[in-house]
Formats: C-alpha cells, structure tokens, sequence
C-alpha cells in the first residue's frame, strides 16, 4: 500500500511559540494531517480535514468560538478532495473513509466524496446524533451538516474485538484489508479511535488523531507540551482520565515498541513535515493572514 500524507487544513489560533512551540509570530500553526491510502479495495481517506462546503460556507458550517480560537485558513487546495486531484486520482475512487472522530477539524470533506463509505466506532456517531455533551460538545464541536450526505455508515463496536500491541478492542474494518485497524482511544471525545495502518515493509504507521497533541508528549519518559497547547487538551477532553491514561498508553508504545511503530498525531507541523518529506505551506499562510 501507498501512503500519502496530506494537511487538510492550517489553523492559527492566538499565542504563537506558547501555543505550538516552534512559531515566531503571535499566531500558532497547526495542521489536519490527513491520510490517502492506495489499496486494492480503492483509495482510502484516514479523517478528511475541514472539506469544500467548509470552505464555501464558514459562518454556516463552523461555531463561531473555534472559528475565533482556531482561526482555521481554510484554502481550496488543502482540502482533501483538491488534494486527492493534484495527486493524479479520481475523487469518486475514494471508496472509504476511516474517521477516528466527528469534531469538526476532522469531519469537514465528509461529503466531498458521497461514493465512499464512513468507518468510524459505534460510540462516537451515537453521541454525535444525540449532541450529548452540553452546548460546547454537542453544537460547537459535533456539526451534524458536516456529515448529513454520508449515506453508508459502518459501525464498530467499543468492546470486544482483538489486541494489538496491548491496545484492546481493535478492529478490522469491513471491505477494507487488514492492514488498517481502528483502535479506540477515549478521552478526547467518548468514541475517539486511533487508526494503525501496516506498511509494506512490515512497520505500522499509527495515527494517533487527537490522542496527543505535540510531538514532544511521546518518544521520551519525561514529556513536555506548550502550555497554550496543554490548554487546548485539557479544554477538549470530556473524560480526562481517560484521554490521559490512553496518551500514557500511546507514549509506552512509542517507548517499547518504537522500531515497530511509528506514531504520530493529528495537528503537530513537525510530524507531519517529517512523514510528508515536505514542509507545510508557511507562505501561503502567512499571505493568507495578512490579507
């Protein structure tokens, strides 16, 4: 299988090094690293960034609170679906998306690509239909219009299912090969999943999405994060001793099994330039900031 490594979207929220660690602006820089897998079941999306409609219709489609704190850049070419163009391929040749959770930064393309089916745990799509959580979870963060055109839902189950390097209840998902597993990692929403992914080679690539943060919260058995980003965590669990036991978890494997496993997560800009081999567009968003 093919990996490429796609940012589905720059956000800039206020704070600048305090906020990721790295900038020397007074705004931060995160991305919405994303993925497109070549398989022999069709091309496969792993979360999808913020998507076309996002883009189209802000003010519609986001809440104002995270549109103001996440100050997301939201450019045509860094959706997936003119991503997936730029890279040769049809759109309608994305058959499945892996979602690992409904928030809004990784929901948003959904309905760019009606042919494909939706895998995501059973536990997440309830509480989003419900919008459980109060007015912050349920109305800010779950945006029902993100997704309404998805027409081929698939379900797992929280419990049962196999191990995999000690995490519990992995998945298989159907129509896809079994190379790409779903492993649930709540906290960060209740039905939040990680996905791992095997490469050719025999190495797993383990997208940890919001399981952690920064690249400097795993690898190493003191951790560190910038504390406008620490925030930002603690702001979005809705079960914190859940999210930090997973993160625990996440950063043991990363410790014990790193010749194996390579992990990364959803928004940090050196993870994903690193896998990417390319660095993410600064110019642009910077172009994009002072205009």
């Amino acid at each position: 299988m093919r990996i490429h490594h796609l940012n589905c979207g720059t956000c800039c929220p206020p704070g600048g090094r305090l906020f990721d660690g790295r900038s020397d602006t007074p705004r931060g820089a995160l991305v919405c690293h994303c993925l497109l897998v070549e398989t022999n079941a069709g091309l496969v999306l792993v979360d999808t960034g913020f998507g076309t409609k996002d883009v189209d219709h802000p003010q519609y489609r986001l809440s104002k609170f995270f549109f103001g704190l996440n100050q997301p850049q939201l450019r045509r070419e860094e959706t997936a679906l003119a991503q997936v163009r730029d890279l040769g391929f049809d759109p309608k040749d994305v058959r499945h998306i892996v979602v690992t959770h409904l928030d809004f930064d990784h929901a948003g393309g959904l309905e760019d690509f009606p042919n494909a089916a939706v895998h995501v745990t059973a536990r997440e799509k309830e509480v989003a239909d419900e919008g459980a959580g109060g007015a912050f979870v349920g109305d800010k963060r779950y945006r029902p219009r993100q997704w309404n055109g998805v027409n081929d839902w698939r379900l797992y189950p929280f419990g049962g299912g196999e191990r995999w390097f000690g995490f519990d209840a992995v998945r298989g998902l159907k129509g896809l090969p079994p190379e790409i597993l779903l492993v649930p990692l709540a906290g960060h929403t209740w039905g939040h999943a990680g996905v791992a992914v095997q490469e050719d080679g025999g190495k797993w690539l383990f997208y940890a999405a919001d399981a952690y943060f920064h690249h400097a919260e795993i690898g190493h058995e003191r951790y560190e994060c910038p504390p406008g980003l620490r925030g930002y965590q603690h702001l979005m669990n809705v079960d914190a001793a859940a999210r930090l036991q997973n993160q625990q978890r996440v950063r043991r494997l990363s410790l014990d099994h790193g010749d194996e496993v390579r992990i990364f997560c959803a928004h940090d800009v050196l993870e994903f330039e690193l896998l990417a081999g390319r660095r993410y567009d600064k110019a642009a968003t910077a172009q994009t900031l002072a205009a």
